[in-house]
């Protein structure tokens, strides 16, 4: 591996940063109204800090030293991406920052959960085990694991805002014995050895700047013997960089969701290998012949809806619910009751569920390589 070159962690400026921009919108049950509550001056840094790297670039014009940037400045990135972008999600898709299969008539968001369940099937979790979340979000997921296999877990998060919120819906639960999350930069885990029982990553490590890296303190924080599963969104062996429309698609994605540099599959295999794992199992779930494709409700699809349930997530992702939330951002900004950026934030999520479609439809990039690896006993 390649040697990387990692960002110093400063724990107290990023605290007073999320103290500022965020206030007390981290206890705003209403994730639209958390959107209105941010402080305009550190919204607008945090989006020209993210947007640097994206603004008045082409796919085209794309460098190896535009890549090398943003992995040098992964974790501002990913930080200030999340700073932006997490209320969105919560508004328009879920607790949970992830895709998943759909079985017939299967609601949205029980779609979700069994995604999470059949990863702890496959990882073999159980009651008592002590399981790290890499990149644990707003504690959806964690929360669902930890009802469903009766284990208690931490989650490791660099984003602040993401760690208070998690933290207030695993206390609204009634699971703050069961649930933590903590601050960290998953490239240099603060965690002592052979910690855990059991790691997962659901579509978090794709922020790493690199996969042998960041699988590698995953293998360190592990106790020997223990269990690491993972949902890695990587780019197909179809994918060529030298074909102009797959890097655009690359690219969009990359840009709406906070990655630095997107791998290949054999990449990912390669790198859970060098990390000195045991591979024990891995696909590409998004091959399965599912009745409905993991990205039907991006694509603003009402033909695989299965409950009406889901018709607001949809319709939120179709062109005319996307147009009105253009249109309605850009209003509240005008009136200055939304801040700076909002409606740039969202515009360039926007961009990135098309790409995301485009990749699936296009069988380049897959959100659900799931690999699950075991550290050797020792």
């Amino acid at each position: 591996m390649s040697p990387i070159s990692l960002e110093t962690e400063d724990h107290l400026r990023d605290a007073d940063f999320n103290k500022i921009m965020h206030g007390k919108s981290a206890e705003e049950k209403n994730s639209f109204l958390a959107i209105l509550k941010k402080d305009t001056v550190s919204q607008k840094a945090a989006v020209d800090e993210y947007f640097r790297h994206w603004d008045d670039r082409k796919a085209s014009d794309e460098t190896q030293q535009d890549r090398d940037d943003r992995k040098a400045q992964y974790a501002t990135l990913t930080r200030h991406y999340y700073n932006l972008a997490t209320d969105l999600y919560e508004y328009g898709w879920a607790q949970s920052f992830h895709f998943c299969r759909f079985a017939p008539r299967e609601p949205f968001l029980q779609a979700i959960a069994r995604h999470e369940h059949y990863l702890a099937l496959k990882m073999g979790l159980r009651d008592g085990m002590k399981v790290l979340d890499v990149g644990c979000g707003v504690g959806g997921p964690a929360r669902e694991i930890a009802k469903f296999a009766g284990v208690d877990i931490t989650g490791l998060n660099n984003n602040d805002y993401q760690i208070e919120r998690a933290t207030s819906y695993a206390a609204k639960e009634g699971m703050s014995d069961r649930l933590r999350f903590v601050k960290g930069d998953f490239m240099q885990m603060s965690f002592p050895e052979n910690t855990f029982d059991a790691v997962y990553a659901i579509e978090a490590t794709v922020h790493a700047p690199s996969l042998e890296g960041v699988y590698s303190q995953i293998f360190r924080a592990l106790r020997p013997g223990g269990v690491f599963g993972v949902y890695e969104w990587l780019m197909c062996e179809k994918y060529d960089n030298n074909n102009p429309r797959h890097r655009e698609i690359r690219i969009g994605i990359e840009q709406g969701d906070g990655i630095s540099n997107m791998v290949k599959i054999t990449e990912a295999l390669e790198a859970i290998k060098a990390a000195g794992f045991e591979l024990e199992y891995h696909e590409d779930l998004a091959t399965r012949p599912d009745v409905a494709p993991w990205y039907y409700p991006l694509a603003g699809d009402f033909k695989h809806m299965s409950s009406l349930g889901d018709f607001f997530t949809i319709l939120r992702m179709t062109k005319i619910g996307r147009g009105l939330i253009h249109r309605l951002l850009g209003s509240l900004e005008m009136i200055k009751l939304a801040p700076h950026g909002t409606q740039k934030t969202a515009d360039s999520l926007a961009w990135a569920a098309d790409s995301l479609v485009a990749g699936g439809k296009e069988g380049l990039f897959t959100p659900m390589y799931l690999m699950v690896a075991r550290k050797p006993p020792s």
